[in-house]
C-alpha cells in the first residue's frame, strides 16, 4: 500500500472477535501495534437478535446489551488512542434465509446499521476520513465501504471461514465479492494469499503477529493448579476445538505414554467436553486463563503442542501459539 494512504489518517478497525474474547487474537495485537502511530476505533462485532436470546447469560452478550440499551461502555479509551467500541444496534440473525433478493436486502440493512454507529463514533472522536480494516468479517462488513463513503478499505483475510457450514451457506458470495470490492487484501499465510490473489492483484502476505515479549520472559513462578503435576508435562494453550485439533490424536499420546501429563489450557468445545479424554488420569483440563497468564503455564510446560487436524479451515491457518512458544524457549511439536 502507498504509504501516503495512510499518512495522517485514523484507522477503523472491524473485528469479527470482540475485544473481550477469552483468547488471544492477532487482530488485537495489530490494532494496538498501529495505535502506536495512529489513532485507532476497534469495532466489536455487534450483537445478532438470536445471539442476544440463545447467549442471553453470557457476559459479553450482557455487556452488549448494557451498551444498547443503558448506554454503558460504549467507547472506551482501553490504551492511548486507541478506543474500543460497542455499536448501540442489534443486527438481524439472517443466516437462515435462502440466498436471493430478500436475504442481500437484509443484509444492506444489517451493513447500514452498523454504518451509521460507526459513523457517530467517528464523529465523536472527530477521526477524519478514517481508513478501515475488516477482519474476515465478509458479512458485516460486505457493504461498508459504500455506506460510510470511505476511499480505502483493508481486508485482512487469516481463516479460511468457508469450509464452516455456517459461513459457507452465503460467504461462498460474500466473500469474493468483498475481496473484489476493497482497494486491498493482507493475509497472515501465503496459502490465503495465494487464494485471494484470483479476486483481488492487490493483495499481500503479511506474515503472523504476536506479542513474543511477554513470552520472552520467565515469570519464575508455577500456577497453582499446576503444581500438583508431576512428571513430564506436555501442553497445550488455546481453544480447545475439535474443528481445529485432533483430538484421536490427543488420545493416542495420552493412552500410549501414561508417564506424561497433558495439559490442555483454554475453552472446550462440546466434542472436547464429552471427550474420552476427561477419564485419563493424565489429561489436566486446567480452563480458560486469562492472555497475561498463559506465559507462566507455557515456561512450566517441559513440551508444547499443536496438535491441529488437516482440514481445509487449518491448512491455511498460521497458529500464533508456535511463535508464543518458541519465544519461550520451548520445544515445539506440531503437526
Amino acid at each position: 500500500m502507498d504509504k501516503k494512504l495512510i499518512q495522517q489518517r485514523d484507522i477503523v478497525m472491524l473485528g469479527i472477535q470482540p475485544w473481550d474474547v477469552e483468547i488471544g487474537c492477532n487482530f488485537k495485537n495489530m490494532a494496538q501495534e498501529i495505535a502506536t502511530q495512529y489513532r485507532v476505533l476497534y469495532v466489536n462485532r455487534p450483537l445478532d437478535r438470536v445471539t442476544s436470546y440463545t447467549q442471553r447469560s453470557d457476559i459479553r452478550t450482557i455487556n452488549r446489551k448494557k451498551s444498547i440499551q443503558q448506554g454503558i461502555g460504549v467507547l472506551t479509551e482501553i490504551e492511548k488512542d486507541l478506543w474500543v467500541f460497542n455499536p448501540q444496534t442489534i443486527l438481524e440473525s439472517i443466516n437462515w434465509m435462502p440466498p436471493g433478493r430478500v436475504y442481500r436486502y437484509c443484509n444492506k440493512l444489517n451493513n447500514k446499521r452498523l454504518a451509521n454507529e460507526i459513523r457517530k463514533a467517528c464523529e465523536k472522536l472527530r477521526f477524519q476520513n478514517p481508513l478501515l480494516i475488516i477482519d474476515n468479517d465478509f458479512y458485516n462488513g460486505l457493504y461498508l465501504k459504500e455506506f460510510l463513503g470511505i476511499d480505502c478499505v483493508m481486508y485482512y483475510l487469516r481463516d479460511y471461514l468457508l469450509s464452516q457450514p455456517y459461513f459457507n451457506k452465503h460467504g461462498v458470495r460474500a466473500e469474493p465479492a468483498i475481496l473484489k470490492g476493497v482497494d486491498v487484501v493482507t493475509t497472515n499465510s501465503l496459502y490465503l494469499a495465494n487464494y485471494a490473489k484470483a479476486y483481488n492483484a492487490n493483495t499481500f502476505y503479511i506474515g503472523q503477529g504476536c506479542e513474543v515479549e511477554e513470552f520472552e520472559t520467565n515469570p519464575g513462578t508455577v500456577p497453582d493448579d499446576m503444581k500438583n503435576i508431576q512428571g513430564p508435562k506436555i501442553g497445550y494453550c488455546g481453544a480447545l476445538l475439535s474443528l481445529r485439533l485432533n483430538i484421536d490424536l490427543l488420545l493416542s499420546i495420552a493412552t500410549q505414554r501414561k508417564d506424561w501429563n497433558l495439559v490442555l489450557v483454554g475453552p472446550q468445545d462440546e466434542d472436547f467436553k464429552k471427550s474420552k479424554l476427561h477419564d485419563l488420569p493424565n489429561v489436566f483440563f486446567l480452563g480458560p486463563k486469562e492472555p497475561s497468564q498463559l506465559p507462566a503455564y507455557v515456561h512450566n510446560f517441559d513440551v508444547c503442542i499443536n496438535p491441529q487436524v488437516v482440514n481445509q479451515m487449518t491448512i491455511g491457518n498460521y497458529p500464533r501459539k508456535v511463535d508464543e512458544y518458541l519465544a519461550a524457549g520451548k520445544p515445539v511439536v506440531a503437526t
